[in-house]
Order: C-alpha cells, then sequence, then structure tokens
C-alpha cells in the first residue's frame, strides 16, 4: 500500500507522524536555519507526496522559492515540471533560477509549452526561456534558435539564444550549425562571435571548422582567440608540394615560411620539391604522425600539368606508405583568390594608374581545365591573364607591354609566382615582387596552412 500525504517514510526507515514528517505545512520559513537542513532531508527522502508539495506551490501556500524547487527536481516527472513552468509562466514566480531547475526536462510537451511562451512573450523573459529550448535538443528548434540570433534582438536575447545552441550543440544539422556559427564569428559583438568561435572548435574536425573564417573579418581579439584555438589543436604532419628550382633546391622563402609554420602548428612540415630527383624517406614524418594521416597541399597557383599529373603520381607514392590526406592546390582555394584579387586591387590604387588593365604574368599553360580557370581567374581579379616564357623579355610581346610602353601606361604588373624563380628574375625592376614577398598574401597563405588538418 502506497503512503499516504500523512504518513510517510523518513531516512531511517520509521514511519513518520505528519508532525514529524517532511509534509508542506513543516517546511521551516526562509529566515529559518533549519530550512537547509531541512531541504536537504526532504531531497534525500525515498518518500515524497509530490503532489502535496505540487499543489501547495500552484495555489500558493508557499512560495515558488528556487531552494524548494532545486530540492523536489531530482523526483520532477515531464508532468510535473510542466505544471511548474505553467506556474512560473504566469508570474508566480519571477525568480528565473527556478525556471533553470525546472526547465531541462526533455518532453515534447514542454518544449512545445517554450516555444508557445517564446512566440506569446517577445523579448520579455526571451532570456530564460531560449536556452532551455537548448536543453530540449529537438533538430527542429535550430531554424527558431537561428532566428533570434541573426535577428534585430537585444543582445542578451541573442547571447541567450547561443547558449541554447551551446547546450544542444550535438543535435543541431551539422552544415547549418558551421555555417551559422561562422556568421556569427564575424559579429560586431566580440562577445558573441567569441562565443561562436568556441563553440566551432567543438564541432568535428575543428581545424576545418575554424579555416573557412577570413582573419580580416574578425575583430581583432577574436582573430588573436581563433589562434590561440589553433595552436591547442593536434595537426597532422604536413607535406607541402612545391614546383622547387632546379636539382630539387628550395626558394629561401619558402624555407622560412616551413618553418614558421611548423612552429605555430607544433606539428613537422615538409616542403617537397617536384624538381627533387627522389621521395624524401616517409618514415619519420609516419612516426611523428602516431597513425594519424598525413596532410598534403600542393602550393601551386595553377592547374597545368603538375596539379594534374605530377602531384596525383605524388600522392599516390605517399599513400603507399600510409594513409593521406590530399588538399586541393593553392590557387583552388576561394580564400586564396579573394587575397590575390585584394592584393591587385591594392597594387593598382597605389599606383594610380587605373588603366590599362594589370597583368597577372604566369607561365604557358596548354590544358582545358588551365584554361578555364583563368577564365575565371582573370575577371575575378579586375586583370588580364598573360601566359609568359621565363626568358619574359625575349618574348616580344611581352618585351612590348613591359619595356617599350611609356611609363604612364605601363600596366601593373604581378607575377604569379610564389618565391624568385627565373621569370621573377628576368622581369624589369618596376614589376610586383613574387608573392611571398607581399606581406598581405603570405599573412593569408600561412594564415591558411596553420587551419589544416
Amino acid at each position: 500500500m502506497l503512503p499516504s500525504w500523512n504518513t510517510i517514510t523518513c531516512e531511517d526507515g520509521v514511519a513518520c507522524t505528519p508532525e514529524t514528517s517532511l509534509l508542506p505545512a513543516a517546511l521551516p520559513g526562509p529566515e529559518s536555519s533549519e530550512r537547509w537542513p531541512w531541504l536537504q532531508r526532504l531531497r534525500r527522502s525515498a518518500d515524497v507526496p509530490l503532489e502535496a508539495w505540487l499543489q501547495a506551490i500552484e495555489t500558493g501556500t508557499l512560495p515558488f522559492d528556487a531552494d524548494l524547487i532545486a530540492a523536489l527536481a531530482p523526483r520532477l516527472d515531464p508532468a510535473a515540471a510542466l505544471r511548474l513552468l505553467d506556474g512560473w509562466l504566469q508570474g508566480v514566480s519571477p525568480d528565473p533560477a527556478v525556471l533553470q531547475l525546472i526547465g531541462q526536462h526533455r518532453d515534447p510537451a514542454l518544449a512545445a509549452r517554450l516555444r508557445q511562451a517564446l512566440a506569446a512573450e517577445g523579448t520579455g523573459r526571451a532570456p530564460w526561456l531560449l536556452p532551455l529550448l537548448g536543453h530540449q535538443r529537438d533538430p527542429a528548434d535550430f531554424g527558431l534558435l537561428a532566428e533570434w540570433l541573426l535577428g534585430p534582438q537585444p543582445l542578451r536575447c541573442r547571447q541567450a539564444a547561443l547558449e541554447g545552441v551551446a547546450v544542444g550543440l550535438s543535435s543541431w544539422p551539422l552544415p547549418e550549425l558551421r555555417a551559422l556559427l561562422r556568421q556569427l564569428a564575424l559579429d560586431l559583438q566580440p562577445s558573441l562571435a567569441a562565443s561562436a568561435l568556441d563553440l566551432l572548435a567543438r564541432l568535428p574536425q575543428p581545424r576545418r571548422a575554424l579555416s573557412g573564417l577570413t582573419p580580416a573579418g574578425l575583430e581583432p581579439s577574436v582573430q588573436r582567440r581563433r589562434q590561440r584555438r589553433l595552436a591547442a589543436l593536434p595537426a597532422n604532419p604536413l607535406v607541402l608540394v612545391a614546383h622547387g628550382r632546379s636539382g630539387g633546391l628550395i626558394p629561401p622563402e619558402l624555407e622560412v615560411l616551413r618553418a614558421e609554420l611548423q612552429s605555430l602548428r607544433r606539428s613537422p612540415v615538409l616542403l617537397q620539391a617536384l624538381t627533387a630527383a627522389a621521395l624524401p624517406d616517409p618514415e619519420p614524418l609516419r612516426q611523428a604522425a602516431g597513425g594519424q594521416p598525413l596532410s598534403l597541399l600542393p602550393l601551386l597557383l595553377l592547374p597545368g600539368s603538375h596539379v594534374c599529373g605530377d602531384v596525383p603520381a605524388l600522392a599516390a607514392r605517399w599513400r603507399s606508405s600510409g594513409p593521406l590526406i590530399r588538399l586541393p592546390f593553392l590557387g583552388a582555394w576561394p580564400l586564396w583568390q579573394q587575397a590575390l584579387r585584394q592584393e591587385v586591387s591594392a597594387l593598382v590604387a597605389a599606383s594610380g594608374r587605373p588603366r590599362p588593365l594589370p597583368l597577372l604574368l604566369h607561365h604557358p599553360l596548354q590544358s582545358f581545365l588551365a584554361g578555364r580557370y583563368l577564365a575565371h581567374l582573370g575577371p575575378f581579379c579586375g586583370a588580364t591573364c598573360l601566359p609568359t616564357p621565363y626568358s619574359a623579355p625575349d618574348s616580344d610581346a611581352v618585351r612590348s607591354l613591359l619595356e617599350d610602353s611609356p611609363e604612364r601606361e605601363r600596366p601593373v604588373v604581378l607575377p604569379l609566382v610564389l618565391a624568385s624563380n627565373r621569370l621573377t628574375e628576368a622581369l624589369p625592376d618596376w614589376c610586383a615582387a613574387p608573392l611571398l614577398q607581399r606581406p598581405a598574401l603570405r599573412t593569408c597563405l600561412l594564415d591558411l596552412l596553420l587551419c589544416l588538418p
């Protein structure tokens, strides 16, 4: 037979009378020194007449106090939590701490009541309701939380919506979640942006999640936070494929970049020259990887024969010794293309010569894929892509553009090469320096490589 409200079992197993039992009427007042030990007994007791307590709260016999609800919380079922939620929404208690105690039960009826309250309440009590919606972990609520985050709401409401996203982080659709957090990381409110960045770092493949953020678009403190996050994340050993000079020689600019990158990633970085006679011994890198795959990225700017033929063959040889993540060539990355466009615009602005169109000099290409790429890159950068042999001054077409034109009619010229080579050495001094000698582009490349897996 179940115990009545007038007889319950105390901690020692003895049946208690109404005078000594944990009934609502026996609760000491808020000012009593006995209240806290009494509530602890209530919390630990095996038999509590929950209905009696609910009715006492609903009728106003007992105040809707947070310490009392905390003692009752472990034994609340969804139906009881919904009754207390309705009481809170009806103004029985203004204390938001009470709402946190009763609103974390996962139940469709409770979630529906929260949505109804948000629609009716507006921004008044939304800061307390939105995090509880995240506790429900219903993927259908992601769109509602996103609306509160991206809409013209008070900051405290947007912060509460982001807290709801954080609480239910594993329940939301991953592509949409990544897109939302990347957008928020660019927000004008640094507190929101920093929290969004922290959540990005908690998603699967966090280095990739953070790599979609353009550093120039981040508030400085958020960018510093991003750098700290990246530095704390484990990184795979990285193989960078460069063209190299005769005999496999690596230009000094690339060697300096490699050393700096290795220090920032806290993981080995190897430069592999396509002109090298043999593949380096992969065993040291494999041991450093500890069973994780290597990441391979070609530092090549155009989809020529090296990208289409040499790199796949090289990747196959590396893969024969263990797992490998092969990444797109550098010129295919939108972040790099955007940085290149900005650099061309800056050069044109500094020259004071908006006409003719600036020139992007590249080595001759013949493949259809390369032609399609250049047809995109030229208009994208507001420039003309000009195939240029390494002995540029020996070409009549190039000489007429670079040397025979009056100085005031000369176009801005930017060679599409990362480091000094035979082409840049043959160009006149007034042409722009190679890309790695340009601070903005070097920073962009370093940041892109830092974010790789």
